[in-house]
């Protein structure tokens, strides 16, 4: 269940980190309240899977989904470019990921 409460923690980082790009500082309404929201979530979940995984663990991948599903949607949504090197560096955070998730399973 760890697992699970970590994988969804790390999608809702990628929502606050999103909803981020358009607080305009925190000046709009409801963009703020979904990034504020969002987090406080990603945060209770990322607690409740370090109850059982080890933290350096849990974080690592907590911030690695967050920080590739962030970059998919600037990409995406917001038309930022990804070029070759971003694209591999990238891909070898996700290698990261798989290998943490392999040696603590």
């Amino acid at each position: 269940m760890a697992w699970w409460y970590l994988f969804v923690a790390g999608l809702l980082e990628i929502v606050w980190a999103a909803a981020l790009k358009h607080t305009d500082g925190f000046t709009r309404p409801w963009p703020s309240a979904l990034a504020i929201s969002t987090a406080a979530a990603s945060f209770f979940l990322l607690a409740l899977a370090l109850k059982t995984l080890p933290v350096g663990t849990g974080y690592a991948v907590w911030v690695g989904i967050g920080v590739v599903g962030t970059a998919a949607v600037g990409v995406i949504a917001f038309g930022e470019p990804l070029t070759a090197a971003r694209a591999g560096f990238l891909a070898l955070i996700l290698i990261g990921i798989a290998g943490l998730k392999l040696i603590e399973s």
